[in-house]
């Protein structure tokens, strides 16, 4: 899936509200983000997933959550900031079950990403192939 010069949040008050992946979600998907915003959105779940005991589970990936085997993401020339998750990934929640699937960030602004949880990178939780591949600006807190 490609997402081109579009704008997911924006303002304060005006990004998106879902269990998992305030923006963007998908189990088994590849996405293509380019010159794009995605700022001010929330994953409110709580209990992550699988979910942990007596929650109903979720919270994670502030701006984009990505779950499932084989699949890609790439964000290019975009802005993620002020995105928030409950659980892991304030920007990014990226778990790729078999580990083959790959993450690239280039000349991309990630900052101010928060997670109340965990994360593996600033404002990103990953398990993939490899560790993420970044060209230009790395995530910042």
């Amino acid at each position: 899936v490609y997402i081109v010069s579009s704008t997911f949040g924006g303002a304060s008050g005006q990004g998106g509200v879902c269990s998992n992946g305030g923006a963007l979600s998908s189990i088994g998907v590849s996405w293509v983000v380019l010159n794009s915003v995605l700022t001010h959105n929330r994953a409110i779940g709580k209990g992550a997933n699988p979910a942990r005991p007596g929650t109903p589970g979720g919270g994670s990936g502030g701006a984009i959550y990505t779950d499932g085997d084989r699949f890609t993401v790439t964000i290019a020339g975009s802005i993620v900031q002020d995105n928030r998750a409950a659980e892991g990934g304030g920007a990014v929640f990226f778990v790729s079950n078999d580990r083959t699937g790959t993450m690239t960030i280039e000349n991309s602004t990630l900052r101010r990403n928060s997670s109340d949880g965990f994360e593996t990178y600033p404002g990103i939780f990953f398990l993939g192939a490899r560790p993420p591949t970044i060209i230009g600006p790395k995530p910042a807190r």
